[in-house]
């Protein structure tokens, strides 16, 4: 047995105050549905939002977007963070491919919105920190 499997058990005793093989068998085998039920493709879908969060531009852009609650150009939004212009073009393009932004353009211009996915995470975010 490996010692996450006795651990499981251990747990499982003190739970049942008897276990029995084929308790912790039964127990491996939920989790494992578990496991299969998150898939491993949502699993890299939701890192790939997440990574793209983890950066101070790339955070900051969607915040003032979502902020904005209108496009911004992308002239507005390099007055906002510190970056070069390629730069802030990777940041943006890293934020599109996670879905949260959404890009256009207008003539010669290029204008970003928050997605509804961005807007979320922001507003979970904001409710889950105390800020005093």
């Amino acid at each position: 047995m490996s010692q996450a499997t006795d651990r499981l058990q251990r747990y499982l005793e003190d739970e049942l105050e008897a276990c029995r093989d084929e308790d912790v068998d039964r127990r491996l085998d939920e989790l494992e549905t578990l496991e299969a039920a998150i898939g491993s493709e949502r699993v890299d879908a939701e890192l790939d939002v997440l990574s793209a969060l983890a950066n101070e531009t790339r955070y900051t852009l969607v915040r003032v977007l979502v902020a904005a609650d209108t496009e911004l150009c992308v002239c507005e939004l390099h007055a906002v963070v510190d970056v070069t212009e390629s730069g802030l073009s990777h940041a943006l393009s890293q934020l599109v491919d996670a879905g949260l932004v959404d890009g256009r353009k207008e003539g010669r211009w290029k204008k970003y919105r928050a997605t509804n996915r961005a807007v979320a995470l922001v507003t979970v975010l904001e409710g889950s920190v105390d800020y005093e």
